[in-house]
């Protein structure tokens, strides 16, 4: 009895680690063009490094609110960066002039929103969308 108790706790402390574990989905309109984004690609997008698409279309970035906890997870699993990297970079490329970040969402359903609605529109949401206008075009490993 006390075999199968601890077999059923272990069991379920296992099942708890794989769902705690956060992937993100980065997701365009289903007419974008793009089909798939490298890591590079999306942190050159992400960071401000680039404003367009592989293909050369114009790209509309969107994110979540900075004080939202799965921004913070999504940037570490994008930059390997811990959030007070990731705003200080901003801070110096804001006040140089330099780039903006991402326009902030108030949540994933807005992102999905646009996405939907803006075939430049590029986000990310923690499921994987269900929705036919939504492509995905990269998923990133979140921490385990």
């Amino acid at each position: 009895m006390c075999r199968l108790v601890l077999s059923l706790l272990f069991a379920a402390t296992i099942l708890q680690a794989v769902h705690s574990r956060a992937d993100f989905f980065l997701i365009v309109q289903s007419s974008n063009p793009v089909h798939a984004l490298t890591l590079k690609e999306a942190v050159d997008l992400f960071m401000g490094r680039s404003r367009a698409f592989p293909n050369g279309g114009f790209a509309l970035v969107f994110d979540l609110p900075r004080d939202d906890p799965k921004r913070a997870a999504f940037y570490r699993a994008l930059t390997s960066w811990e959030p007070a990297q990731v705003n200080s970079y901003w801070s110096r490329l804001m006040f140089s002039g330099q780039s903006m970040p991402p326009q902030p969402l108030p949540n994933e359903e807005a992102v999905i929103d646009i996405v939907k609605r803006n075939p430049s529109a590029l986000g990310w949401v923690t499921r994987e969308p269900a929705h036919k206008d939504v492509r995905t075009v990269l998923i990133l490993k979140g921490p385990s």
